[in-house]
């Protein structure tokens, strides 16, 4: 795949002092969806800013297919769409004026089937007469993303596309992403689901304190940190695990009914043939076993308490 945007040392300090952005370095391939995870404050819309050149770097560089962000603004910018996480729009303009008049900003030729397909595919074109006023939310959010479509970016960011929009219209959006990316969009977006990351990004970045602090293959990411966990229900309750077992790190549920065991799924031997072996030994009697692995909800968190 090719780099389609490149950052080098990127760093952001506001005159109050605060550094936002920490010399950060990331590679976004063409065609690729991103997805930037964080806590609040983290830096990612400072990050998404400073690609877009809506805020100056302190230090470092961003090239967008090989355009300087401050030096070729325009090129640069013509090439991107961006959805910004405040619902920011006229509420007394119509939803097809309004988009039509962002593709004229970029100095795109009208065209009125272009602009048709967008709110056709956002469920939008019923709409298009509307004021925006008269929009709920989840239409406000996805009248964004059609302005931001409006002009054909190859480059779409999202930040925090679906805040505030309810499971059903989340969904739909994620198809939405889907079906952008399959046309060759470039798309990197935010957000604070975890499932929305695990369910449509090709890649996770995990950033903390204005740093990046992984960026992974989402497969990859989840087997190299992954656990998986061995629940087995005991035939008969408890009331400590023996001690010849102390070396496996069980854990004994307060009910004295459910031992768990935590493995690494890349270990060359996951030990639960000897854990089975010697609880029979040890004559615990066994009533079922489950195995569960842990979520990217799991490896974010444990990502970001490390990075304290």
């Amino acid at each position: 795949m090719r780099t389609l945007i490149s950052i080098t040392d990127l760093s952001k300090t506001y005159a109050s002092g605060f550094q936002a952005l920490k010399s950060v370095s990331l590679d976004v391939q063409k065609g690729e969806i991103l997805a930037l995870l964080g806590p609040n404050g983290a830096g990612k819309t400072t990050l998404i800013s400073l690609i877009c050149g809506i805020v100056t770097p302190t230090t470092g560089s961003v090239l967008v297919d090989g355009h300087d962000i401050i030096r070729d603004y325009r090129a640069t910018r013509s090439l991107i769409g961006l959805v910004p996480q405040e619902l920011t729009t006229d509420t007394f303009e119509k939803v097809l004026a309004t988009v039509t008049f962002s593709r004229g900003l970029f100095g795109k030729k009208p065209d009125p089937a272009h602009i048709e397909k967008v709110l056709r595919d956002l469920s939008l074109w019923d709409k298009r007469n509307s004021m925006i006023k008269e929009l709920s939310g989840g239409m406000k959010r996805r009248l964004l993303i059609a302005k931001a479509l409006s002009h054909e970016p190859r480059i779409l960011f999202l930040d925090e596309p679906t805040a505030g929009v309810d499971v059903e219209l989340r969904k739909d959006m994620w198809g939405l992403v889907r079906e952008l990316q399959a046309t060759g969009v470039t798309i990197i977006l935010t957000t604070h689901y975890i499932e929305e990351a695990e369910a449509i990004a090709d890649r996770i970045g995990v950033i903390n304190k204005g740093e990046i602090v992984l960026v992974e293959n989402k497969t990859e990411l989840m087997q190299k940190l992954g656990k998986k966990q061995l629940t087995v229900e005991l035939g008969e309750k408890i009331e400590t695990i023996p001690s010849q077992l102390q070396a496996y790190n069980l854990e004994l549920d307060e009910d004295g009914t459910h031992i768990t065991y935590t493995y690494d799924t890349q270990a060359e031997r996951t030990g639960i043939t000897a854990l089975l072996s010697e609880l029979r030994q040890s004559g615990i009697n066994l009533r079922d076993l489950v195995t569960t692995q842990s979520s990217l909800e799991d490896i974010f968190v444990t990502l970001v308490r490390e990075s304290e």
